[in-house]
C-alpha cells in the first residue's frame, strides 16, 4: 500500500487532512507547464528581461530612497523578489520589486518603528501573502470595484508626487503628514531658491513623458538618469547623491525586534500584505489583458510574492509587489514567459556588482523627477473621465477612494471604497426590482432552436439580474472560455443593472473572445447601459461594426449570415 493510500485509508492514524494539504501544496507551486513555457522564446524573454532591468534601475533606486531604506534596499529589493517571485508565481508575465505604493505605506512604519521594523513587517507580510493563497484567497480580489482601483491608483500617484518635493526643491522638509512635508519645502524654497535640482528633476521628468509621448517604444528614464549625472559631474554642481551603495550583496541580515514590539507590527504587516495582495492581482490581471492566452493562478501569484518577501529582509530589503508598469513594459517588450522577469533580475544582480560606484553618483532630483514622471504615467486620464461619467456612484466611489488614500491610508481607502459601492450597487439593485410580464413565446422549449444554432457555430446568452463589481467575473470571464464557437450573442435586455466594473469585465470579454477570432454581437442593449457602455469606450466600437441589434433575431440573421462567409472563406 502506497503513502497516499494508508494517508486517505478509512480508520488509519494519519488524517485525510494531510493528503489535502499536501496536494493543495502541490497545488500553488510550480509545475511542469511552468517550466516548459519557459523554452518557448528564449531570445525574446532575453530582450525583454533587458529592456525591463533598464527601466527598473532608477525605479529600484528611487523607491528605496523613498522608503527610508536607502537606495541600496530598492535595488536588492529588485533583484531577489525579482527572481523568487517569478519562479514561483501565477503570472508568466509579472514583474515583481519596490512599488511607489508600497512605499507610501512604508514611510510611517520607519518613523514609528525604525528601519530594522520594516525587516520584520516584510517577513510577517509574506507568512501572510502565502497563508492566501494557500487557502485559495486569491480568486475573491477580482471583486474590488474599478472606481476604487482608479481612485486609490490616483491616490497614491499623488502620494509619490507629493514625497519628491524637497528631493526636487534640493530641501529637507518636515512634517508628519505628505502635504505638510511638500508644503514645508515649497515653504524652505521659495525663502532661499536654488534652481539646481528644480532644472534636474523637470528636465529628466519632461524627457521621460516626452518620449512616452511622441516615442513610446524608446525607453529614456536610465539615460536621462546618466545624463543629468554626468552633467552634475562634470559642472560640479553640489547637489545630494543617493547613499553609499556597497559593491555587492548586503551581508544577510536576520530581521530582529524586540519580541514585546511584533504584537505593534502585526497590523501593519496586515496592511503591507494587503496592497501586495491586491496591487500584484491587478498588475497580473493587466498583463492578461495586454497578451492573448495568458491567464494568471492568483494563489500561485500570492505563494510567490508571499514567498519573495520571506526572503527579502534576510538581505536587507523592503517588501515587495508586482509593479504594473514594470510589468507593462514586459509585456510590450515581447515577453513570452517568466524567463524574462529572471533576466532581468540578474541584469541588475550585475549593476550592483560591477557598477554600484557609479550608481552612488546619481543626484537625488535626477530620481526624483523619474517618480514625478512615473505617476503622470499612473493614472489614465482618460480612464477617469470615462469613470466619472459612468454613473454617479461609480463617480462618487472614485473621488472618495481617491481622496481617503490621501488622507488617510490605502487600507482604509480600499475599504471605505468597498463600503460605498456595495451602498450604491444595492441602492440600483433595489430600485430596479420590478415585476414584468413575460412574453409566452419566450419561457417555450428552445433546445431545438439552440440546437440548431450550435450547429452553425453560434451561440446565444442571455444575461439576467444585475452585472456589477459583485457579480461580473463569475460567468464572464467563464464566457470567454467558450470552444468551437465563431459567432457569440449578448442579450441583454434582461440586465437590470450594469456599472462601470459590469461593463469593463464585459469589454474583456468580448476583447478576450474577439482575440480568438471569435465575433461578438449585443442585443437589447437598453438605452441607460448603452450610455455607461459609450463612455468606457465599449459601445461604440461594435456599433461601428454593426454588431449591436435592436432584437435577438435580427442578430441571429446577422449571425448566420457572418458564419455562412465564414464557412465559405478559403484557407
Amino acid at each position: 500500500m502506497s503513502t497516499a493510500d494508508a494517508i486517505d485509508e478509512p480508520g488509519s492514524a494519519s488524517p485525510g487532512w494531510f493528503a489535502h494539504a499536501v496536494r493543495r501544496t502541490r497545488d500553488v507551486l510550480p509545475g511542469e507547464a511552468e517550466l516548459r513555457s519557459m523554452r518557448r522564446d528564449p531570445k525574446r524573454d532575453l530582450i525583454a528581461g533587458v529592456t525591463v532591468a533598464v527601466v527598473a534601475l532608477p525605479l529600484a533606486l528611487a523607491f528605496g530612497i523613498t522608503s527610508g531604506l536607502g537606495a541600496g534596499a530598492g535595488l536588492v529589493t529588485a533583484v531577489i523578489a525579482g527572481v523568487v517571485a517569478a519562479a514561483f508565481g501565477g503570472s508568466n508575465l509579472q514583474v515583481s520589486g519596490p512599488t511607489g505604493a508600497m512605499t507610501v505605506v512604508l514611510v510611517p512604519i520607519v518613523a514609528q518603528f525604525g528601519p530594522s521594523a520594516v525587516l520584520v513587517v516584510g517577513f510577517l507580510a509574506g507568512l501572510i501573502l502565502i497563508g492566501l493563497g494557500w487557502t485559495g484567497a486569491g480568486r475573491y480580489m477580482r471583486y474590488i470595484p474599478v472606481p476604487v482601483v482608479e481612485g486609490f491608483t490616483i491616490g497614491i500617484a499623488l502620494i509619490i508626487a507629493l514625497q519628491q518635493v524637497p528631493a526636487a526643491l534640493g530641501v529637507t522638509g518636515h512634517g508628519e503628514k505628505v502635504l505638510a512635508t511638500a508644503f514645508d519645502a515649497v515653504h524652505q524654497w521659495v525663502l532661499s531658491p536654488q534652481w539646481a535640482e528644480p532644472v534636474i528633476a523637470g528636465s529628466v521628468a519632461a524627457a521621460i513623458l516626452l518620449a512616452v509621448r511622441f516615442r513610446p517604444s524608446w525607453v529614456v528614464s536610465l539615460p536621462a538618469v546618466v545624463l543629468a549625472t554626468v552633467v552634475v559631474s562634470v559642472t560640479a554642481i553640489v547637489v545630494p547623491v543617493i547613499g553609499s551603495i556597497p559593491a555587492g550583496l548586503p551581508a544577510p541580515t536576520v530581521p530582529h525586534v524586540q519580541l514585546s514590539s511584533l504584537s505593534s507590527l502585526l497590523i501593519p504587516a496586515v496592511a503591507v500584505a494587503a496592497l501586495g495582495a491586491l496591487e500584484s492581482l491587478l498588475s497580473a490581471t493587466v498583463a492578461d489583458g495586454m497578451s492573448v492566452g495568458e491567464r494568471h493562478n492568483p494563489d500561485k501569484e500570492l505563494v510567490g510574492q508571499g514567498l519573495a518577501n520571506l526572503v527579502v529582509p534576510f538581505f536587507g530589503g523592503i517588501p515587495a509587489t508586482a509593479a504594473i508598469a514594470r510589468t507593462a513594459v514586459n509585456v510590450r517588450s515581447g515577453a513570452r514567459s517568466r524567463l524574462s522577469a529572471i533576466v532581468h533580475g540578474f541584469v541588475l544582480l550585475l549593476v550592483v556588482l560591477l557598477l554600484a560606484p557609479a550608481v552612488a553618483k546619481i543626484p537625488l532630483a535626477a530620481l526624483a523627477g523619474v517618480l514625478i514622471a512615473t505617476t503622470v504615467q499612473m493614472v489614465e486620464v482618460s480612464s477617469v473621465r470615462a469613470l466619472l461619467r459612468s454613473t454617479r456612484g461609480d463617480a462618487v466611489v472614485l473621488v472618495l477612494t481617491a481622496v481617503a488614500t490621501l488622507v488617510f491610508d490605502l487600507v482604509t481607502a480600499v475599504i471605505l471604497g468597498l463600503v460605498v459601492a456595495g451602498f450604491f450597487a444595492l441602492q440600483q439593485v433595489a430600485r430596479e426590482a420590478h415585476v414584468d410580464e413575460i412574453d409566452i413565446d419566450d419561457v417555450g422549449d428552445h433546445e431545438a432552436e439552440e440546437t440548431a444554432l450550435r450547429s452553425e457555430h453560434i451561440v446565444a446568452y442571455r444575461l439576467e439580474g444585475s452585472l456589477f463589481f459583485g457579480a461580473a467575473h463569475s460567468f464572464l470571464l467563464g464566457l470567454s472560455e467558450v470552444s468551437d464557437v465563431r459567432v457569440v450573442i449578448l442579450r441583454l435586455s434582461r440586465v437590470a443593472v450594469l456599472d462601470a466594473t459590469g461593463a469593463s469585465v464585459l469589454a474583456d470579454t468580448i476583447a478576450r473572445l474577439e482575440a480568438r477570432h471569435v465575433t461578438v454581437l449585443l442585443s437589447g442593449v437598453r438605452p441607460d447601459h448603452e450610455q455607461v457602455l459609450t463612455r468606457l469606450g465599449v459601445f461604440d466600437e461594435l456599433a461601428h461594426e454593426r454588431h449591436v441589434f435592436d432584437s435577438t433575431p435580427a442578430a441571429i440573421a446577422h449571425a448566420r449570415q457572418h458564419a455562412a462567409r465564414v464557412d465559405h472563406t478559403p484557407d
